[in-house]
């Protein structure tokens, strides 16, 4: 079945430069104790917190940069590059909710049966343009997306703040109003067991002061090397700092194919096994020669690192 709906794009780097204090790692985790509680009760979260003889990963990619935002093909194409599966996007905020139609959760479902892969997240795009921070329609699509996880079985929903929903730790009304927001959102996705990942161009000290101030284990961070690597941080150490704060990870390099730019690909797998991750890396690259043959020999070059099972 054709789905059309347009593709919402990844909006460009905006600069934003602060300097946290007295904020660590343990006092975050000091705050969410109930994390691994939280993440240990939800069967789909198990692998998250796996212990080393157990820990695995998956590669695959964004509907979008499969060129199928919003559409079952996207599992198609996906099989066509060897991935194991897709991130989804939520669609368009406003009306009724794409993803909870009955025929597009069967056109979904058939497409995962067709192919045998998976659909691994959710992605929540549009918050680039309708912002958390300012537009309540963002809060009402970010509630109903913890729904469509509940409805596909989806461990975490992704939600971004690029562009017009850009955060400044500095702009401290808008964090407050992003944080009131979230405190009701996390709280369902508590009882839903799904995880809210915070994608943003803050720093991971940042993003843990967010983190502490919903007080919730429902709220993690979205990991971009890309991003990070963008704003020229240390992306090794702040996947340290975060440790089991970080729910899932996109791998991008600008311009670059992976494993041809800037990124050390197996420094970033020594800092994840520091941190005990095991789960989902979905590429979000650029495609100099084109969608199958680079999203391909990225998936290779991942695979190479990032093996299925350790």
């Amino acid at each position: 079945m054709q789905l059309n709906h347009p593709t919402f794009y990844r909006p460009p780097l905006i600069a934003m430069t602060y300097s946290p204090h007295g904020l660590t790692r343990r006092s975050v985790l000091g705050r969410c104790a109930q994390t691994a509680a939280f993440a240990a009760a939800a069967s789909t979260f198990g692998p998250l917190l796996a212990d080393p003889g157990s820990r695995w990963f998956k590669i695959g990619a964004l509907d979008g940069c499969l060129g199928k935002q919003c559409d079952p093909a996207a599992l198609d194409v996906a099989k066509q590059i060897g991935l194991d599966g897709v991130q989804v996007d939520f669609g368009r905020f406003g009306g009724e909710v794409y993803l909870l139609q009955a025929a597009v959760q069967n056109a979904y479902r058939e497409a995962v049966r067709r192919t045998g892969l998976e659909i691994a997240s959710l992605s929540m795009s549009q918050m680039n343009s309708i912002g958390l921070k300012n537009d309540p329609r963002a809060a009402k699509a970010l509630s109903d997306s913890i729904d469509v996880c509940h409805a596909f079985k989806l461990p975490v929903v992704l939600a971004a703040f690029f562009y017009k929903g850009d955060l400044d730790i500095k702009r401290t009304a808008e964090i407050d109003r992003v944080v009131q927001e979230l405190k009701p959102i996390a709280r369902k996705a508590e009882k839903a067991r799904v995880t809210i990942g915070l994608e943003n161009y803050l720093s991971a000290e940042d993003n843990m002061r967010i983190i502490e101030r919903v007080g919730s284990p429902a709220v993690k961070v979205y990991y971009d090397v890309g991003n990070s690597t963008d704003k020229g941080r240390d992306v090794a150490k702040e996947i340290r700092t975060l440790g089991t704060l970080i729910c899932e990870f996109h791998a991008k390099d600008g311009e670059y194919m992976l494993g041809q730019g800037r990124i050390d690909f197996k420094k970033v797998r020594q800092a994840i096994d520091d941190a005990g991750y095991s789960g989902w890396i979905q590429i979000e690259a650029a495609q100099p020669h084109g969608l199958i043959p680079d999203y391909t020999a990225d998936r290779k070059y991942l695979k190479g690192i990032f093996p299925a099972r350790l």
